[in-house]
């Protein structure tokens, strides 16, 4: 029967004293122990290229000619690391950057799968935890590998959609700038209202719980009037009290407004909504912004008018 012993962890400072001299020269000439962990054929073309004043521990290509840096630490993760990291791989025009470390830290960690979701599909960024062990009473060391975080194609994809999402950001405040600015001289009701990074901006009706928005997405833009005055009042819930009162007096608002209004009681949600909408034209139809925001603002006027008086009554 094969004996079983337990692992012991070793020092590396037993293995490999100095770091440049003793550990990055071993791995130079044991590359393949580092090729087996990360399943790449990654071979050493040279041991401190030059990159301005620094120098990066390992340059080599792997089995599809990109170019790899490797950078090494036989200490916990630190700023000055990261940054030669990223360094050596933008100035040598690397496609994949490995830094191994004995301490990842949470914020390293968090700072390389940052770098896995942001940057393009074509660069990858490993950060490997480098650990000595034994069996209990054998002489011999050998080296543990552990990927602690990998280029993946999900990570690439989180990013991708994170990207889209500051870029959807950044539309949605350029068009509520650009819209209130218009609104401005027309009327005065979202006078107070600032542009926002949200698909909705809103200002209130005069009674609590009820407010006129402005709503813009990619597929369809919406002028609303929307009833949510919170879960303390959910029983008997106001929000359906409020929109039922208005709905008797439909035909003459519709009359008065001169076009059909789309009437939401939603009963399966704690608020109702009243809405006018523009179907198939959104953020992403910049070239019809201002066409949008016009009639976006025209309705929202109008939409005030026609309701003001009813929604005055309201309790």
């Amino acid at each position: 029967m094969t004996s079983i012993g337990k692992i012991k962890k070793v020092s590396l400072r037993e293995l490999w004293k100095k770091e440049d001299k003793d550990f990055t020269r071993w791995l130079e000439k044991n590359i393949e122990y580092l090729n087996e962990v990360l399943d790449i054929d990654i071979s050493i073309e040279s041991r401190e290229e030059k990159v301005g004043p620094f120098k990066v521990d390992l340059f080599g290509e792997d089995n599809f000619g990109k170019k790899v840096i490797i950078e090494n630490q036989l200490e916990k993760t630190d700023h000055d690391h990261l940054g030669k990291v990223i360094t050596y791989l933008t100035n040598l025009e690397a496609n994949t950057a490995i830094w191994i470390t004995s301490k990842p830290t949470e914020e390293h960690t968090k700072a390389i799968e940052w770098l896995n979701e942001t940057t393009p599909d074509d660069i990858s960024f490993y950060l490997i935890k480098i650990e000595a062990i034994k069996i209990e009473s054998q002489t011999l060391a050998a080296p543990l590998f552990t990927i602690i975080k990998r280029p993946s194609r999900e990570s690439k994809q989180i990013g991708a959609e994170k990207k889209e999402y500051a870029e959807r950001h950044i539309l949605m405040k350029e068009f509520w700038t650009q819209l209130l600015d218009k609104a401005k001289g027309k009327t005065k009701l979202h006078a107070n209202t600032s542009p926002s990074a949200r698909y909705w901006i809103s200002t209130g009706a005069g009674v609590s719980g009820i407010s006129y928005s402005y709503v813009i997405t990619n597929k369809y833009a919406s002028c609303e009037i929307y009833f949510d005055r919170g879960k303390e009042f959910e029983e008997p819930n106001i929000n359906k009290i409020r929109f039922d009162k208005l709905f008797k007096h439909k035909d003459k608002i519709e009359k008065e407004f001169s076009s059909k209004i789309k009437w939401e009681r939603l009963d399966n949600r704690r608020a109702s909504r009243i809405s006018v909408d523009f179907e198939e034209i959104g953020l992403k139809n910049k070239e019809k912004w201002d066409e949008i925001q016009e009639k976006m603002i025209e309705i929202m006027v109008k939409l005030e008018k026609a309701f003001r008086n009813y929604i005055k009554q309201l309790d």
